[in-house]
Parts: structure tokens; sequence; C-alpha cells
């Protein structure tokens, strides 16, 4: 592959890429506590767009600070797994092999 068609290439990567970060915007994540007192949606893009209490919890706000915590990093945590696994997979998927450059998706 000629230097400019690679130069395309990596444009076209590029152009994917920020696709797939937009997909991602819409992408969502549903999480909850065990005992689904606590129910959270966030995007794949790490956004939240919902978080719902139960009365129940309103009543202990060390308890309800808890719960926040642990169901906000479980969420957090599945969505960067999705994004990651997005991303990776377009680049991957279309990046010209440049010498020297394949470590980079490791």
């Amino acid at each position: 592959m000629d230097l400019m068609g690679m130069m395309g290439k990596l444009k076209e990567t590029q152009q994917k890429i920020e696709d797939t970060k937009k997909r991602l915007d819409t992408v969502l994540i549903n999480e909850q506590s065990a005992d689904g007192l606590l129910k959270i949606t966030i995007t794949a893009s790490r956004k939240i767009k919902t978080i719902s209490i139960d009365d129940s919890l309103l009543e202990d706000k060390e308890q309800l600070e808890d719960y926040l915590i642990v169901t906000l990093n479980k969420a957090i945590e599945k969505a960067t797994s999705v994004n990651e696994q997005e991303l990776d997979a377009v680049a991957k998927m279309d990046m010209p092999m440049i010498p020297g450059m394949d470590n980079l998706f490791k």
C-alpha cells in the first residue's frame, strides 16, 4: 500500500472511530443494586442517563451513598468494557498495517 493509500485508510478509520463514539452515546447499559432498590442507566460513553432510588433508601444517607458508589462503579465498569471493545474492534479492523505500529492495539 502506498503512503497516500495508507493516509486515506487512516482518515477513513478516524471517521469510523468518531461514528462509533457517537453511536456509543446511544447504547444504554442498565445496572442495579443486588436488591433492585437503586437502578442506574448509563451510556457506553459513560454518561449517566437516569438514577432511580427506592424511597426506602432515602431514610439512610450512608446506605444510599454506599449503594450509589457500588452501583455506579459497576455501571461505569460495564460501559467502559463495551466502549473499549467497540473502539478496539473498529481500530483493529480498519487500521492499515504500518511496520512498528502493530503493538499500539494490543
